[in-house]
């Protein structure tokens, strides 16, 4: 009994429960490209800046711990390993616009920082994406 493991993901009502967790993380990292290319267009107001920030912060918070539920999910064998090494990537290239970001100046966004931001964005979506994916394998594997 105890050599059986389930092969399905860590869930709650048949949703992946690192899925939870994720679209905080997809609203701030686009949060933070809006409030970027706000700071672009605006000539500078730090305002945007503090955004940016605070927006990274949260995001990075929540992918880390949708990232250390999807590792368990991967290493279980329930969750694909390209939605892993994804959410990786995501979080590393957040991390280092996240250290961009803590500069001062027009160099803390412009032109490194936004370019971050927009890659960031996008495999966010993408990421985001993979687990809509997933909820749709766990709710056909229960069914």
């Amino acid at each position: 009994m105890l050599a059986h493991r389930s092969r399905r993901p860590i869930s709650i009502v048949h949703q992946p429960f690192y899925t939870l967790f994720l679209p905080v993380a997809v609203v701030c990292f686009l949060g933070a490209t809006i409030t970027d290319i706000a700071y672009r267009n605006s000539g500078g107001t730090l305002l945007w800046v503090n955004f940016s920030t605070w927006l990274l912060a949260t995001g990075l918070v929540f992918a880390g711990i949708a990232l250390f539920i999807l590792l368990i999910d991967s290493i279980r064998g329930a969750a694909s390993w390209l939605a892993f090494l994804l959410l990786i990537v995501t979080f590393v290239i957040e991390l280092v616009n996240s250290f961009v970001h803590a500069r001062d100046g027009w160099t803390a966004v412009v032109p490194l920082g936004l370019i971050l931001s927009v890659i960031g964005a996008i495999l966010i979506l993408v990421c985001g994406w993979l687990g809509r994916q997933a909820r749709y394998v766990v709710e056909r594997r229960v069914a």
